[in-house]
């Protein structure tokens, strides 16, 4: 273990969202009231990570006081937002976006699959699918969508 992570946790060689004509690596999340455990927990799963910034709610609202108003993080150096929205919404995310990342070895590919599934829903199970050498989509504990991939 290299500077308090696990070996190999550098390796991580693209994170963004899958998504054709996007202007840049962002995507905003909102289920309430859990962004701030998201976020941390994807910091940690990744080298070059960090919480960049964060703005909570106060007393005033219009969120819960204490909750994150909005914050910019950036794992494996991708930056991403998110949210904890006051606003009660009557949708869900949709795995049509997802995070894709490019594994550099099967260790990862095992470690960020087992890390993401947890508390959350496979859609495609670690597989040789034909088009890679292995490859899982799963939705993780927080509904986000994460398409993993070990090139061939």
């Amino acid at each position: 273990m290299a500077g308090g992570r696990p070996e190999g946790r550098d390796r991580v060689k693209h994170v963004a969202p899958r998504r054709a004509g996007a202007a840049g690596p962002r995507r905003y999340r909102g289920p309430p009231h859990n962004a701030e455990d998201a976020m941390t927990f994807y910091v940690s799963l990744f080298d070059d990570s960090e919480v960049v910034h964060v703005t909570r709610y106060g007393a005033e609202g219009p969120g819960k006081e204490g909750t994150v108003r909005h914050a910019t993080f950036s794992p494996a150096g991708r930056q991403l937002m998110c949210v904890d929205s006051p606003v009660q919404h009557d949708f869900t995310f949709t795995p049509a976006i997802s995070l894709f990342v490019q594994c550099a070895d099967e260790a990862e590919l095992d470690r960020l699959y087992t890390a993401l599934a947890e508390g959350g829903t496979e859609l495609m199970p670690l597989g040789d699918y034909g088009f890679s050498a292995r490859f899982g989509w799963i939705n993780d504990r927080f509904s986000v969508s994460w398409q993993l991939n070990l090139p061939a």
